[in-house]
């Protein structure tokens, strides 16, 4: 949890022209337009199965959270009154975001092993349990974290606020 969250803060530091986050803007609005329950559990679960391949999924589990944390920058630059609310309070209030958060530690912790234990020459026989029964806990957290997500939003729109998913 503590290197997503590091990857996810440094991204979200990063400086996002006008012109790159109105660019990601239209991108993201394209990609949210009409996501459903479904589409945001398929999504968040096509970005966090590569996450359990070893040694590769650190990697991709890192780069990801640093491209989520970009993508709040962009949002904050073009959307000034987010600039009060401290980035890791999306991944650590929300319940949706603890979610999320549990889901790719627990893939990006599930590769390390694996590729530790490649490297040691170790028999992967007894981690091909535990590995399936992660990847059902990330699929039943993501599936709860998506339905809870959408209907957040949809209760946001409701009351008259833009909610941008992330």
């Amino acid at each position: 949890m503590g290197l997503f969250s590091a990857a996810f803060q440094l991204g979200s530091m990063s400086e996002v022209s006008e012109e790159d986050a109105n660019i990601f803007m239209e991108e993201f609005e394209k990609l949210v337009e009409d996501i459903d329950a479904i589409g945001i559990f398929v999504h968040n679960t096509t970005i966090s199965l590569p996450m359990f391949l070893p040694g590769f999924g650190v990697a991709w589990g890192l780069f990801s959270a640093w491209s989520t944390g970009f993508a709040f920058a962009a949002i904050v630059s073009i959307t000034p009154e987010l600039e009060q609310i401290p980035p890791l309070t999306i991944l650590y209030l929300s319940p949706f975001g603890l979610m999320e958060l549990s889901a790719y530690s627990l893939a990006t912790s599930r590769s390390f092993i694996l590729i530790r234990a490649i490297s040691k020459k170790t028999n992967l026989k007894p981690l091909f349990k535990p590995t399936i029964i992660e990847v059902g806990i990330l699929l039943g957290l993501l599936l709860a974290g998506g339905f809870l997500e959408d209907y957040m939003i949809k209760l946001a729109q409701d009351e008259g606020f833009e909610m941008p998913s992330l």
